[in-house]
């Protein structure tokens, strides 16, 4: 029992005396005064606001030191970071002495052991140094490695109980790449009192330019454990990168024969350790892995960096190239705040459909402006999520699930874009267009919820998979979404539209992503007048929803073209229906009135929007992409400027078309016969309620149409005109004409939208003096024969005409125009009103034209009409 407790004695002093033998120091108590003491020259130190020791030394042709007492001499490890914000040289260089008999490190009567970082050969080399401060260099470094501006590496040196050294560095300054720079045996001093620091410079340009952290001495502890595998990953047909827990020796880990693969693969033909990660080997083999098949990896000889062999060593691996939806993005948020519960971050989620694991190194984020950096080596599992986002936003977000960050990641537009994700072999996997009103939740569309997908498996279906998040912190980043549901897609894909980007090249748009293999089939598609097929298809990158068709037959000017579709599929394998055809032609930039304003809801509800309805009267073919609506500002200069379409899209002669910011809400308040036909725009200009300005412009600027309506143009006996749109009553007359609008009828729910308007009306060109059509009037605003056209033709200009109506009895009861100029042709208009817009008795009215001119020549017309009220 004595004989024990001496025993136990001994080892508590032996490891009391190694304990207090260690040396550890990473200044992270802003001092280098206690704990541990540095003696030498103090004066020449700082601790900077990093918390590192940095030299702060101002004289040329300085020599200065720091030490502190160390008496671990043998079994020992000595750990140290360095930055050298300079070249070294033969007159600046730093030793770091692992063991010195005393604290006075410049005193030749001092011995021990030092590595020099620098000297004339700009290497890390291990040196012994003798009484009379005889230096002698016992491990010689590689020439070379110091020759740069900034220098920042870890040193570690190791002395086993043979007394053998052995020298590394880690030019990456992280620990983890180490390098070795040789092994010497050298017994000559086995004891030490001191570890310290010395500095040699020479001119100003190397002052205070010496950095120093993360300081360690202690027992070393050898490693007897063989490497073991990390993992084994396939990075191409026929290449695994194997990664192992710990750096590997050089020689051993690159003979190729020292891996070998199952399934027939058989031994490796090559194996490189990774330049950088020298954990890290790069192994080919001469034959390929086959796509989704499990292999078996047997490692065998591949020695650690201190000679230990791992035996026998196995890991599975499998090369999967992958598919299109395999990786997809299935929760967003572009606009963090206001907050709910999330970091004020933007973010994306990315799932795992596939049965296999995928490494995402390599992938990127793109949207319109471009990619991001590429994802590190990371391994999604199977029906697994991954958080990217930028590195400022890792830490606050990692809290949620598994996050990582890329360089130059997409700023997400709060109202919407295309957002897609990209493989390492620049395969677009999934893509999503975005735009705010797939939260299809009000609220919470104006920031801090997620956007989800309802069902990952059917990741192409736009709008109707996606909605904001239920979960209350606000979205749900790295676990199932909150939304999530099966949502089977069924509807099959439809053709939207047609332009040319040249006279032999065609674009069709459909209405969601498309197989990309049918899609690209040239056969499928035909364009009338004797086009016929084109001679190639292409589907167009990232969001598969537009094909470009190239044509052998080049198509005319001013020809409107059919392309027809068939047997084309989208990504869930739904057959195109009827929605399979489309206009198109090579457009033209608008003229004078080639487009005119035909319809303007300027007054809607609260919760309504406006809306600007335009007619294509010519025989163009027009282009949105090159046409603006604008309005005039206070003081009449044109503005709020805004472009229909932000790319091709075209507007056919005799087309209706609709401008709006919210069409959902003038489809469902209104009649829409076409509901395509309507371009949606991020911010309409502003229309106000009593008068305004809409206007037309072409790609050049130029006015092409502009009315200045005002809301005395309505029905005057409308109490309320909103909601009320007004309606132009012919194509070809004036826009500026009050009598050519007229407010939308009742039998319409007062707005024609998309369709010919309730109070079209055409001059019929009636050839004689005067007449008044129709025959019957009924102003009550019920869109029929609501007043009537008083058409002249005269054979020559420069007459005047006087317009009186007068009821049965022979009373005058409106004076309709007076001393009016009149044209060779025109027309007038009376609303069936009388004077002050008193409402008339039904029966039969007179209307008495004059005309005289400035030769005194008079002459009477008399017309009848009769005004009837509709039961």
């Amino acid at each position: 029992m004595k004989r024990l407790h001496i025993i136990y004695t001994i080892l508590a002093l032996f490891f009391s005396s190694a304990i207090q033998a260690q040396v550890t120091d990473n200044f992270n108590d802003g001092n280098f005064s206690t704990n541990p003491t540095w003696v030498g020259n103090t004066a020449d130190f700082v601790i900077n606001g990093s918390n590192q020791l940095q030299s702060n030394n101002t004289t040329v042709n300085g020599n200065y030191y720091l030490a502190t007492p160390n008496t671990l001499a043998t079994t020992a490890q000595w750990e140290i970071t360095i930055n050298l914000t300079f070249n070294t040289s033969s007159t600046n260089y730093v030793d770091v002495f692992l063991t010195a008999s005393a604290s006075d490190l410049l005193a030749t009567t001092t011995t021990g052991y030092f590595v020099r970082l620098g000297g004339t050969t700009d290497d890390v080399s291990l040196y012994k140094k003798i009484s009379g401060g005889t230096i002698t260099k016992i491990i010689d470094g590689v020439d070379g490695i110091l020759n740069t501006s900034n220098n920042t590496l870890k040193l570690k040196v190791i002395r086993a109980a043979t007394n053998v050294f052995t020298l590394y560095r880690d030019i990456t300054g992280t620990g983890t790449a180490y390098t070795s720079e040789g092994s010497i045996a050298d017994a000559t001093y086995t004891t030490s009192s001191f570890y310290g620091i010395a500095i040699k410079q020479s001119t100003a340009s190397f002052f205070q330019r010496h950095f120093f952290d993360d300081i360690e001495v202690k027992p070393y502890l050898p490693d007897i454990t063989p490497p073991a595998i990390t993992s084994a990953v396939a990075v191409s047909l026929n290449t695994i990168d194997v990664l192992f827990n710990e750096p590997v020796d050089v020689i051993s880990s690159q003979v190729a024969a020292n891996y070998e693969a199952n399934n027939g693969i058989g031994a490796a033909t090559t194996a490189i350790v990774d330049g950088v990660n020298n954990a890290l080997v790069h192994v080919g083999f001469l034959n390929n892995f086959g796509n989704g098949i499990i292999n078996t990896l047997t490692i065998n000889g591949v020695q650690d960096i201190v000679g230990n062999a791992i035996t026998n060593g196995t890991a599975n691996f499998f090369l999967y190239t992958p598919q299109q939806y395999d990786i997809v993005i299935d929760e967003l948020i572009a606009d963090p705040t206001p907050q709910i519960g999330l970091p004020n971050s933007e973010w994306i989620e990315l799932k795992n459909t596939a049965a296999f694991a995928i490494n995402l190194q390599g992938w990127k984020i793109g949207d319109a402006n471009g990619l991001s950096g590429p994802l590190p080596n990371f391994i999604l599992q199977p029906d697994s999520f991954v958080i990217v986002t930028t590195s400022s936003a890792v830490a606050a977000l990692s809290v949620f699930g598994t996050t990582l960050s890329v360089s130059n990641f997409p700023s997400l537009d709060n109202i919407g874009e295309i957002l897609y994700i990209q493989s390492n072999q620049n395969k677009i996997i999934h893509s999503v267009q975005y735009n705010v009103s797939w939260y299809q939740n009000e609220l919470k569309q104006d920031g801090g919820w997620s956007l989800e997908m309802i069902d990952t498996k059917n990741p192409c279906s736009g709008s109707s998979n996606w909605q904001a998040s239920t979960n209350l912190q606000g979205g749900t980043p790295g676990k199932k979404n909150a939304v999530d549901a099966i949502n089977q897609d069924n509807t099959a894909p439809s053709l939207l539209r047609a332009y040319t980007t040249s006279n032999s090249t065609i674009v069709l748009v459909f209405n969601e992503p498309l197989d990309s293999t049918k899609a690209a089939t040239a056969a499928n598609y035909s364009i009338s007048n004797g086009i016929g097929l084109p001679i190639s298809a292409v589907c167009i990158t990232p969001t598969f929803t537009k094909v470009s068709v190239q044509l052998a037959t080049p198509l005319a000017l001013g020809t409107v073209y059919t392309i027809s579709c068939s047997t084309i599929t989208d990504c869930k394998g739904n057959s195109i229906g009827s929605k399979n055809q489309a206009k198109v032609g090579i457009s033209s930039v608008a003229d004078s009135l080639d487009i005119v304003i035909n319809e303007i809801l300027f007054n809607p509800p609260s919760n309504g929007s406006d809306y600007v309805e335009i007619y294509n009267r010519s025989k163009k073919i027009i282009d949105l992409n090159k046409t603006y609506i604008a309005n005039r500002n206070t003081v009449g200069i044109v503005s709020s400027i805004a472009l229909l379409s932000s790319e091709p899209a075209l507007l056919f002669p005799e087309e209706f078309l609709v401008i709006t910011e919210n069409a959902a809400w003038i489809k469902s308040n209104y009649i829409t016969l076409h509901p395509d036909a309507f371009v949606t725009i991020p911010t309409m200009p502003s229309y106000n309620d009593d008068a305004g300005n809409v206007l037309l412009l072409n790609a050049q600027g130029k006015i092409t149409d502009e009315v200045a309506y005002k809301d005395s143009w309505h029905f005057t006996l409308i109490d309320n005109v909103e909601s009320v749109s007004l309606e132009r009553i012919d194509y070809n007359a004036a826009s500026n004409q009050a009598d050519n609008w007229h407010s939308a009828a009742t039998s319409v729910h007062y707005g024609t939208p998309t369709y010919k308007n309730s109070q079209y009306r055409i001059n019929d060109g009636i050839q004689g003096e005067i007449k008044v059509s129709p025959a019957i009037v009924s102003p009550d605003n019920d869109g029929q024969d609501d007043f009537g056209n008083i058409d002249y033709q005269f054979n020559e200009p420069g007459n005047v005409a006087n317009i009186t109506i007068f009821d049965g009895y022979g009373r005058p009861v409106r004076f309709l125009q007076r001393n009016a100029i009149c044209g060779t042709s025109g027309n007038f208009r009376w609303d069936g009103l009388g004077e002050k817009n008193k409402p008339l008795a039904i029966g039969v009215y007179i209307v008495l034209t004059e005309i005289f001119n400035v030769n005194g020549k008079k002459k009477q017309f008399k017309n009848t009409v009769v005004i009837a009220r509709r039961s």
